[in-house]
């Protein structure tokens, strides 16, 4: 399952960013005010053997979160994607949001319809790639609209939230165990 991660990731890579290191982004944000504290479910997450990762706790000035680094070593959010809870793994060398089909379904994208726009190489051999432009990506309270990602037709097991949200933030640090996403 790994070496599919892996092999995602290299094709959506723009180049190679590291999990310990700082990356900063001085670009104007687009983030829209905090929205009330909505009930979320998992998103069936525990139904896909999910249990046991990290999650986002708020802490520190507003517009600020903390991700504690999961026992496989990566970083994970729960994200509301277009007003649908979905599990993400932050991943900083993919260049866009890429979705599992199924993560895709449940936000009530019709997968199928979708033009194919590439494939990516993956252990699991050649997958096509389907581009989607989604409203908004929602990490407790630090919203970004307006998000290119694609639908990756490769059971890849989650989702991974990648530069086309990531680059838009103020700043992404790593200290430690501890991803601060600004």
């Amino acid at each position: 399952m790994l070496g599919r991660y892996l092999g995602l990731a290299v094709i959506l890579a723009v180049g190679s960013v590291g999990m310990a290191s700082v990356a900063s982004r001085t670009k104007d944000r687009n983030v829209a005010e905090a929205t009330p504290e909505k009930p979320k479910d998992d998103g069936g997450w525990s139904e896909r053997g999910g249990g046991g990762w990290s999650s986002a706790e708020s802490s520190g000035p507003s517009g600020e979160v903390r991700l504690g680094r999961a026992g496989d070593s990566h970083f994970y959010a729960d994200a509301d994607v277009d007003g649908t809870n979905i599990r993400m793994m932050v991943d900083s060398g993919a260049s866009v949001v890429a979705l599992t089909r199924r993560d895709a379904e449940a936000i009530g994208i019709d997968v199928d319809r979708l033009p194919i726009m590439g494939s990516a190489n993956t252990a699991g051999g050649v997958v096509p790639m389907r581009p989607v432009m989604l409203d908004s990506i929602d990490i407790d309270g630090i919203e970004v609209r307006g998000v290119q990602a694609a639908v990756i037709d490769a059971d890849m097991g989650v989702s991974l939230l990648g530069q086309s949200y990531l680059a838009k933030l103020d700043s992404v640090k790593v200290e430690g165990d501890t991803m601060t996403l600004r």
